[in-house]
């Protein structure tokens, strides 16, 4: 990726940053959001359904250990990974100190991709809750009271901006409308407006930024760097249920067929198609 980007082929090296990660070969590495196309260094997957239009549907990839759950609430013991990777899912959460909390809590460090919140703002997504940038070193979050903050200003932008934007200057220089923040040990941030309501119900139809598709030699390229960063060996020797937690009491868990007990308040989490599904019980509740 650093080297396409030194050359200024920006749109190459956007195409190919999932095969970046700064880490070691021995590095455990969570990807939280992982949805239909989780970097290729990712040991564990972590994705909140199984299908959802917040994903536009894509189907989930489970070609590695992979969790049912929520990054407000992980199921995982502390510091169980070196790093873990959050690309475009932070902007979903309404509560994004605990989000943040929880990715502290579980890894040593990690990598957090968002839309700035300049594109967010005038370009804003049904299903995103929050405004995201970077000053100073540390990330501003705004919270969004309903997905569209500038009704009028959006309005302006679509009626010509918008095909030019989204057609030509973003796939040029992805990089300048995207947030993407390294962090080690804690994570920097502030949420500007930390009494917003960030809970209310996304609408069924709403304006959405046209997502550009790689050329097909760029998808081969893809796959074949994949294939070639991926740890799929290693991948298969993991035993997920031992980095596992309950997600009620913290406590350890019991694998019992196709369920797993917590040994601390007996509650049962099935796993489906060798998939845990660890939410919460008063999500489970909720369902």
């Amino acid at each position: 990726m650093q080297f396409f980007l030194k050359l200024g082929f920006e749109k190459v090296a956007w195409s190919l940053r999932r095969l970046h990660c700064p880490v070691d070969k021995n590095a455990l590495v969570l990807e939280v959001g992982s949805g239909g196309n989780p970097f290729s260094r990712s040991n564990v997957l972590l994705d909140a359904y199984e299908e959802t239009r917040e994903r536009h549907w894509a189907p989930l990839t489970s070609d590695r250990p992979t969790v049912l759950g929520f990054a407000e609430r992980l199921p995982f013991q502390d510091k169980s990974f070196d790093f873990v990777i959050a690309c475009h899912v932070l902007e979903h959460s309404s509560d994004p100190a605990k989000f943040l909390s929880e990715l502290k809590r579980v890894a040593k460090a990690g990598y957090i991709e968002v839309p700035d919140a300049f594109m967010e703002r005038i370009n804003p997504y049904r299903d995103h809750r929050l405004e995201i940038t970077v000053r100073n070193g540390e990330l501003v979050i705004r919270k969004k009271s309903g997905w569209m903050a500038e009704p009028e200003t959006v309005e302006l932008y679509e009626d010509r901006v918008k095909p030019l934007l989204t057609g030509k200057l973003i796939p040029k220089h992805p990089f300048a409308f995207h947030v993407r923040f390294y962090w080690e040990g804690t994570i920097p941030f502030k949420v500007v407006n930390p009494e917003t309501d960030a809970t209310w119900q996304a609408p069924v139809v709403g304006s959405q930024c046209k997502i550009p598709t790689n050329g097909r030699l760029r998808s081969l390229l893809q796959n074949v760097l994949k294939r070639v960063t991926s740890q799929k060996a290693r991948n298969q020797t993991i035993n997920i249920n031992e980095l596992l937690q309950c997600t009620n009491c913290a406590g350890r868990l019991e694998a019992h067929m196709d369920k797993l007990i917590c040994k601390t308040c007996d509650f049962s989490f099935p796993v489906r198609n060798r998939i845990p599904v660890m939410y919460p019980l008063q999500d489970i509740q909720c369902q």
